[in-house]
């Protein structure tokens, strides 16, 4: 079984305050890019326990460290599940703020509950994921969601005036650790809840929707602050950096050229929900 684990922008971030039990509040809007895709295979097998094999993109930690083996771990202890082998192909680049390995961990959990027939209610399902991470409950429904809390707690959006807009992903070499961009990071809370200023129409968005990550990141790694420049000078209509960064994004809407970002990873579709 073949689960195409794909990664999610956000669009507007608001790190609201600093929780009791070291999180924060947060308030975003996460969306699926369907098309970059990590490929996570499952099998079951006669042995005991979970093998785990990764070709792609090398991800550098330990096997028992990796999600998906997390994910696995979480499974075998409430339903018991046994006899697996995990293959995982990556090709969305980490560090990138797309949500990449939470995608890997949440489609073990539902590859898992099919492959064993737990039947398992969505509601189950985002409790478990957001056992492995804050953004990982997000892929359980994998649709435009508000998060807030932690970013585990999530209502539906619609978001009409994406459909039919060219997304266009830039990300460089260098990455930006979750904990570094926390650590700039100050929370404020917005005059106006981010929900309300999505419903404006989007020429007003690059003025109305920040992501709060991105003035500490950028002061320390500028190159990020010239893509997100070079972005809106090529027509993007709303350019920001997704979650804690490095990958930043432009929508457009005709399909924009990736050349200007050559030598740079790009990815480019058009959004439809």
């Amino acid at each position: 079984m073949i689960w195409k684990a794909n990664c999610k922008i956000n669009i507007g971030l608001d790190v609201l305050r600093r929780r009791a039990d070291g999180y924060h509040d947060l308030e975003t809007v996460m969306v699926p890019v369907r098309a970059l895709c990590d490929r996570v295979e499952v099998e079951r097998t006669t042995k005991s326990g979970c093998s785990f094999s990764q070709q792609g993109i090398e991800v550098d930690c330990p096997e028992e460290q990796n999600i998906c083996v997390k994910a696995f771990r979480l499974m075998a202890s409430r339903h018991g599940v046994d006899g697996v082998h995990i293959t995982l192909d990556k090709r969305i680049p980490f560090g990138a703020g797309l949500g990449g390995g939470s995608a890997d961990g949440t489609m073990v959990l539902l590859a898992l509950n099919e492959l064993f027939e737990l039947r398992l209610a969505e509601e189950e399902l985002i409790a478990l994921a957001a056992e492995l991470g804050s953004d990982t409950a997000f892929f359980v429904r994998n649709s435009p969601q508000l998060c807030t809390g932690r970013g585990v707690e999530m209502t539906p959006i619609e978001l009409k005036s994406l459909n039919g807009l060219w997304l266009l992903l830039v990300k460089p070499d260098e990455g930006v650790l979750t904990r570094e961009a926390y650590a700039g990071v100050r929370p404020a809370v917005p005059e106006l809840p981010l929900r309300e200023r999505l419903a404006e129409p989007i020429a007003r968005w690059q003025q109305l929707i920040k992501n709060d990550f991105e003035p500490s990141v950028f002061a320390a790694h500028p190159r990020l602050a010239q893509i997100k420049e070079q972005l809106l000078a090529q027509g993007a209509r709303y350019a920001a950096m997704s979650g804690s960064g490095s990958t930043l994004f432009g929508l457009f809407d005709q399909e924009p050229s990736a050349q200007p970002f050559e030598g740079l990873f790009t990815h480019c579709e058009r959004l439809e929900f």
